[in-house]
């Protein structure tokens, strides 16, 4: 007489035997498969979600700014850039806007004059062209940018962090802060500069007052550039050499975007990590689910026992095991996917990003724990079956 076969059905009710009659060890065994991936979900989602930003940023405030500043001269001293450096490198043909600041050298900024000398906060005053903040995509969080009216009088914006460190929370003409050894009023306020960070902690004021009043010589030390996207690196060759035609070996030339993708690459080399420690953490909670299994086996021998006698096939044996095995291990994946996603979305939303969860990380993590769950049922599904039914009842 052939035994009877077992439909899918069949295999799914006698798999979940197990869990059902011990639900707390299931529920324990499960969750180090879960966390696992759970992990390796969150990192990858987080790290797929900060690579949307960046995109979006650098979308936004575009890659084609080029800047120019003064390098070291052969002597190792400190170069400057030719007071006809701005006009020159806007004569570039594919050159659409161009700007500059310029440092005032010795002159530092205070919330009032009772500050001692020494607390600077390294603040630095700057020249600004009128155009800056149309040429580095910068905005202002709270007032008015400088103009050609303001710019000859004693007017400054302040970068997001020199507000913050001089105390400064709006602007005003009743808000004045020390540069130098004059009031200015606070005309203004930036938004953090992503491709110029240098304006953060900055005091703006006009080009010619800084002439007039601050001692200013003119010279800029940095001159801000944006072409058409298919020039920008015709126009990166020629801007030493336009800059500073006497000593282009003396002119640095960047892209600030660069930086961003260059952090960007130190992230992921963060995320590798990060994945290889989520790997771990996937691989003791497939141990965990081995040692459930073998315990299993131990446990129920009287019912390998019965069930053989009863006419169960050691493939039958097998198969129960390895199904219990898998269905406990599909548990932690699919917990673990949905824990990783809902992280993922929550950390996201937190910071502003687009929620971005690759389809293959989901699904690849389901996938490795049914390896890792067929491979740690194989071995307790063999012992299980090769027990001989006079043994397994005969065991107490």
């Amino acid at each position: 007489m052939r035994p009877a076969r077992l439909g899918p059905g069949d295999v799914l009710k006698v798999g979940a035997v197990g869990l059902r009659t011990r639900p707390l060890r299931a529920f324990l065994s499960a969750l180090g498969i879960a966390i696992g991936i759970a992990a390796m979900v969150a990192v990858v989602g987080i790290s797929s979600s900060s690579r949307a930003e960046l995109d979006r940023r650098l979308s936004a405030l575009g890659t084609n700014l080029l800047t120019v500043s003064p390098g070291s001269t052969l002597t190792g001293g400190e170069a400057r850039l030719p007071v006809e450096s701005e006009a020159m490198v806007g004569r570039i043909g594919p050159v659409q806007k161009v700007s500059a600041i310029g440092e005032i050298p010795d002159v530092k900024i205070f919330r009032t004059g009772k500050i001692p000398k020494a607390q600077t906060n390294g603040l630095a005053a700057y020249a600004a062209r009128t155009g800056l903040l149309r040429t580095v995509a910068a905005e202002l969080s709270a007032g008015t940018w400088l103009n050609g009216a303001t710019g000859r009088y004693p007017a400054v914006v302040l970068g997001a962090e020199a507000a913050e460190l001089l105390g400064v929370g709006r602007p005003g003409p009743d808000v004045r802060v020390l540069v130098g050894d004059r009031l200015f009023t606070v005309v203004g306020i930036l938004e953090p500069a992503a491709l110029a960070p240098e304006l953060d902690d900055a005091a703006l004021v006009g080009w010619p007052v800084a002439v007039s009043a601050l001692g200013f010589d003119g010279h800029p030390t940095t001159v801000y550039t944006r072409s058409a996207d298919s020039a920008v690196e015709s126009v990166r060759d020629v801007l030493g050499s336009t800059a500073n035609p006497e000593a282009p070996n003396e002119v640095e030339v960047s892209r600030p975007s660069d930086a961003l993708a260059a952090q960007q690459a130190a992230d992921q080399a963060f995320t590798a990590l990060l994945l290889g420690l989520g790997a771990v953490a996937l691989l003791v909670g497939g141990v965990g689910v081995a040692n459930t299994m073998v315990i299993s086996v131990l446990e129920r021998r009287a019912e390998i026992g019965l069930r053989r006698s009863l006419g169960a096939t050691r493939g039958q044996i097998r198969t129960q095991f390895l199904a219990e095995s898998l269905l406990l291990s599909a548990l932690g994946g699919l917990g673990g996917a949905v824990l990783g996603t809902s992280v993922t979305v929550g950390y996201a939303v937190y910071q502003g990003w687009p929620s971005v969860v690759p389809l293959w990380a989901v699904s690849g993590g389901i996938g490795a724990t049914l390896a890792i769950g067929a491979l740690a049922g194989l071995y307790p599904a063999v012992r299980a079956s090769r027990l001989s039914p006079t043994e397994a009842l005969a065991t107490p």
